[in-house]
């Protein structure tokens, strides 16, 4: 939850757990760390839900995203951090995520294994108000294209872990 300072899982830069440290270090130090990733795609496939974050977030505040997620906490596996978050961000319940990838961030004071995961959904959402000011459904193909405009108010990470999705699948 932002503004919390609660242990997150360090992780060193080959992406091996490496031990544990508040989320403020690893904000200001810009320590290595992980976060689970889950990119909701409707039941048929054709569109994702993308959402904006919330201007209070602690890092790319205001920006939008098309994966649900957060850091890996101490002691969690990423898989259960990408259920946790889905759950707590899109009330997303019931539903397995499928692994599909490990995103290395590295930009900046931002240095992160994004572990991407995918899960189809056509049940209801509901938004965690600290962390997401709206969202709505996106078909592929405009998702595509408003990531591929550098002007896009799109979260780099994000940016980052959809080009390679649809590089991957798409």
């Amino acid at each position: 939850m932002p503004g919390s300072d609660e242990l997150v899982a360090r992780y060193d830069r080959d992406g091996h757990d490496i031990g544990a440290a508040p989320r403020s270090r690893v904000r200001t130090e810009g320590l290595w760390h992980a976060a689970g990733v889950v990119l909701v795609r409707s039941g048929d496939g054709r569109s994702v839900y993308v959402h904006l974050r919330t201007a209070g977030k602690d890092i790319f505040p205001s920006t939008w995203d098309c994966w649900a997620g957060g850091v890996v906490a101490a002691g969690e596996t990423p898989a259960a951090c990408a259920r946790r978050e889905l759950a707590e961000e899109l009330g997303v319940h019931g539903v397995e995520p499928t692994p599909l990838f490990t995103q290395i961030y590295d930009e900046g004071s931002v240095h992160c294994h994004n572990f991407a995961f995918e899960v189809h959904w056509d049940g209801p959402i509901r938004h965690q108000p600290e962390e997401i000011a709206e969202g709505r459904w996106m078909p592929l193909d405009q998702l595509r294209a408003w990531v591929e405009d550098p002007a896009s108010p799109f979260i780099p990470d994000g940016r980052a872990g959809i080009r390679e999705w649809f590089r991957r699948y798409g």
